[in-house]
């Protein structure tokens, strides 16, 4: 316990159940948990990696190998660990893809300072070498990516295969690739300065399953998975008003609990009417509008569904909120959250069309200023739409990065062994101990190829000596093909990937991991959990909370 002594007596700083962990001890500490993190979705990197079977508290289970979801997902109690997982999060929201790379990348950078460390390198000056290194590694991406046009669709469709090769969306991934490119294609605009804007918010994608992958396509407009609420109503409009309503059509209900008492029948009949009445005025609004089909986000009541049947108007009740915002980009119009306000102006135009085999309605907007298209991904089994969604949204994020950033890489190991080899170039300019931690960084680098090569059960040091040769000799672009084993083009290849992503994978380890080696003292006030040591140091790494045991599990 931290104390201070004063006229002979210890002074107590710290509550009772406090614990510190110092110096040396606290840099083992938050290492070893850093790494625990990174090694748990090591296995999962590139075309041959593994899945991994999640299952939470309620006993729901994930089978996925997206890094960012394993990390999400994982019972994870330990705050330098959950450093990590925000890498994995950043990389996510920023690029898209790429998440397992950075934190992989986190996790080596941390190895490779703790033999620094062990080497009387001082943490400072390990920082600011790493701290160069991704300023230079990032200036020498720029320097190699090569330019794409946002017209090129063959290479947008190789940048999104490569994303989804090694997930289960790999199997379709030439069909899911064209739709892919074909979906971003249709919500691309170009800026006044030239620049291209890709709005995501416009792309929908909606699972089924009970179908094969094969079978998924790319529609203009929304797709509803709901019911008509009556068996009486129309399904079919080439040009319908649309009306989307966040107000339910049923009797208004008293704020405050109400009794009512009646003497006679005659008076509950009087009751019951007024009840039909007012539903009634609120069908009557409706149909006073103009409307021809109704998307209604709460509920419909039973007697407000025969009235809807009866005007010939189409009413879909317990429309999703997410559904409701995307088929106003569609078909246009404003979201009516009250009845009493409605007009002619707040309804959308859009073609309506029911699928009875898949129990699906197609909204497809009408007018110009209307935009949205869906995905509609077909699977075998819930595991695998989720699955697959998973994959096609990363493929959709990498597509659209490389549209609106316009550069490209080669992949499969090409570009790490590339800024590897430039960097250790560059150490030599460097003066002092922080030359030391430039060439940690580029071995750091080398892991990506490294762990490509275990995954696909490669010899890993016999595959990075050939690709360090082929580079010697100029060969940039030169990469590893997981399938055959050898050293190759992987551009030509089509293993292509965004610049953004691997600038913002760099970044955010780095990042990462000179905020784990700027910590020297971790107070804690309550038990950190760890077997042996004492209350000045000497907890072992090992975990924090729960922690602990997934160090050594995994």
């Amino acid at each position: 316990m931290s104390q201070r002594m004063q006229q002979g007596q210890p002074m107590i700083i710290m509550g009772e159940d406090a614990q510190r962990v110092k110096d040396r001890d606290a840099q083992e500490y938050n290492i070893a948990a850093a790494r625990a993190v990174a090694e748990a979705v090591r296995s999962t990197l590139g075309p041959k990696g593994m899945d991994k079977m999640l299952v939470d508290s309620m006993g729901d289970v994930t089978i996925t190998n997206d890094g960012v979801t394993i990390l999400k997902e994982m019972d994870i109690d330990n705050p330098t660990a959950e450093m990590i997982v925000e890498v994995a999060e950043t990389q996510e929201s920023e690029a898209g893809d790429g998440t397992t790379t950075a934190v992989a990348i986190a996790g080596e950078l941390l190895k490779n300072a703790e033999d620094l460390l062990e080497q009387d390198i001082h943490p400072t000056a390990i920082i600011k070498g790493f701290h160069l290194a991704s300023q230079k590694a990032r200036e020498e991406i720029d320097d190699i990516a090569e330019s794409v046009d946002p017209n090129d669709e063959e290479l947008l469709q190789k940048v999104a295969e490569t994303s989804m090769t090694g997930k289960s969306s790999e199997l379709n991934k030439e069909l899911l690739g064209q739709l892919i490119v074909d979906a971003v294609k249709q919500v691309t605009v170009e800026a006044d300065d030239g620049s291209y804007v890709v709005d995501l918010e416009n792309i929908s994608i909606e699972t089924q399953t009970g179908r094969s992958a094969s079978e998924s396509e790319l529609l203009n407009g929304a797709v509803i998975d709901k019911d008509p609420v009556h068996d009486d109503m129309p399904t079919q409009f080439d040009e319908a008003k649309t009306l989307l309503l966040n107000e339910p059509i049923e009797v208004e209900e008293a704020d405050v609990d109400t009794q009512v008492s009646i003497d006679s029948p005659d008076q509950l009949q009087k009751f019951l009417d007024q009840e039909e009445k007012q539903l009634k005025d609120k069908v009557q609004k409706i149909v006073d509008s103009g409307a021809d089909v109704v998307f209604c986000q709460k509920g419909i009541d039973d007697l407000a569904q025969h009235f809807l049947a009866k005007e010939g108007i189409l009413a879909v009740r317990r429309t999703k909120k997410s559904d409701i915002k995307f088929l106003k980009n569609v078909a246009g119009g404003s979201v009516v959250s009250d009845l009493d306000s409605v007009t002619e102006a707040d309804l959308g135009t859009a073609s309506v069309r029911r699928d009875d085999e898949d129990e699906l309605f197609y909204v497809e907007g009408l007018g110009d200023s209307t935009h949205g298209v869906t995905m509609l991904l077909r699977g075998s089994t819930d595991h695998v739409v989720d699955e697959l969604e998973r994959g096609v949204e990363d493929a959709l994020d990498v597509v659209a990065t490389t549209v609106s950033d316009g550069r490209v890489l080669a992949g499969g190991g090409a570009i790490e062994v590339e800024l590897a080899s430039r960097l250790r170039n560059y150490a030599d300019s460097v003066s002092g101990r922080e030359q030391l931690a430039v060439e940690a960084f580029a071995d750091a680098l080398e892991l990506v190829p490294r762990v490509l090569a275990e995954n696909a059960g490669l010899d890993s040091i016999d595959t990075l000596v050939d690709l360090r040769a082929a580079h010697e000799d100029g060969e940039s672009r030169a990469g590893l093909n997981v399938f055959s084993g050898d050293v190759e083009d992987t551009f030509e290849a089509g293993i292509v990937e965004p610049a953004h992503a691997k600038e913002q994978a760099v970044s955010s380890a780095t990042e990462a991991a000179n905020l784990v080696l700027k910590i020297d003292d971790i107070i804690a006030a309550g038990d950190l959990s760890t077997s042996g040591g004492d209350d000045e140091g000497g907890a072992p790494a090992g975990g924090m909370g729960g922690m602990g045991g997934m160090g050594g599990a995994m």
